[in-house]
């Protein structure tokens, strides 16, 4: 849909954000425009549109995280002071650029991954690597932990979140083992449920793995990795709150504007390839991806979590009142 361009430099201070080049290639940014960054995270998607959008435009960013927001209010304030952060979920950014005075934004992106912040801190309870409690929240002001979930669904939802969120292939008996676990002691670290699924669900590996293969550890830790995953989209309500986006997109975008969003589950990638779908059969979207854009090699050595990310773009039909 859109050509590559050469690597973009990372803002100073600031992790590289997973596909910039690519998400600034779709979004095509121009000065004096409105932006959108759905998942401020490190703000390192949100200081490059803020760069192209310049002084006459400006930048709306969201995160449920609020610890995220001081650091980003710091990074974008040197490069403009038009913009604006708010603690929340990026459902509401409707009604704040609509009380703003604005008919909708030029571009839109929502990045759908972890920020490394969330993940390297082992308090979160994000990462089977750190042990800390089960936490998950990415708002942490307000609904339930991982923790509470693992304490009170029955085994045939767990079942069901770890196989439908996780793809996971032995869904039931880890799901059997977390509750026959908690029958005696309730599991509430993330130690002590990584050493249950990998008793559970020991995989078959690859002593030889070819170069750009998974390694040994890798191939072991994959049913870990998918439970975690699976968790922590249930904890955030990641489903519903991706659908909510897909919902309103129409009504958000000006003629012409550009969206760009960021998966990393296959799940996500199917709500998102069937609203952009359904939203060019019907003339909401005049252009949409056919298939997705995946980082590329070099991409994927320098940050191996960026590996199942996909791409899909959708550019908002010029025709607004005919396609509505």
């Amino acid at each position: 849909m859109h050509r590559r361009r050469g690597r973009q430099s990372t803002p100073q201070g600031a992790h590289r954000p997973v596909m910039l080049d690519e998400v600034l290639a779709a979004l095509a940014p121009q000065e004096g425009e409105i932006a959108v960054d759905c998942t401020l995270g490190y703000a390192g998607h949100s200081a490059e549109l803020l760069r192209r959008v310049g002084p006459l435009g400006r930048l709306f960013a969201f995160d449920l995280d609020e610890g995220n927001l001081a650091p980003a209010r710091e990074l974008l304030a040197a490069i403009s002071p038009s913009f604006t952060l708010t603690h929340g979920n990026y459902a509401g950014f409707p009604a704040i650029i609509a009380a703003e005075g604005m008919e909708g934004c030029d571009c839109l992106l929502a990045d759908l991954g972890m920020s490394s912040m969330q993940v390297d801190d082992g308090e979160r309870g994000f990462s089977f690597m750190r042990d800390g409690p089960l936490d998950m929240r990415m708002d942490r002001s307000r609904g339930r932990t991982a923790a509470e979930l693992l304490r009170t669904m029955t085994a045939e939802d767990l079942a069901s979140a770890f196989r439908e969120l996780g793809d996971e292939p032995d869904a039931e008996r880890i799901a059997e083992a977390i509750v026959q676990r908690r029958e005696t002691q309730s599991l509430e670290r993330t130690r002590e449920l990584m050493e249950l699924i990998l008793k559970e669900a020991p995989v078959k590996v690859n002593p030889n793995p070819r170069p750009g293969e998974p390694t040994v550890r890798q191939q072991e830790i994959r049913p870990t990795a998918r439970v975690f995953q699976a968790l922590r989209i249930l904890v955030n309500r990641e489903l519903a709150n991706l659908q909510e986006l897909l919902r309103l997109l129409p009504w958000c975008l000006k003629p012409g504007g550009r969206v760009a969003i960021i998966s990393f589950h296959s799940g996500e990638d199917r709500l998102v390839k069937a609203a952009f779908r359904d939203g060019v059969r019907t003339g909401v979207y005049e252009s949409a991806s056919e298939e997705p854009v995946r980082p590329d090699y070099s991409e994927k050595m320098d940050n191996p979590r960026s590996r199942s990310a996909k791409l899909r773009c959708a550019v908002r039909s010029k025709d607004q009142a005919d396609s509505l």
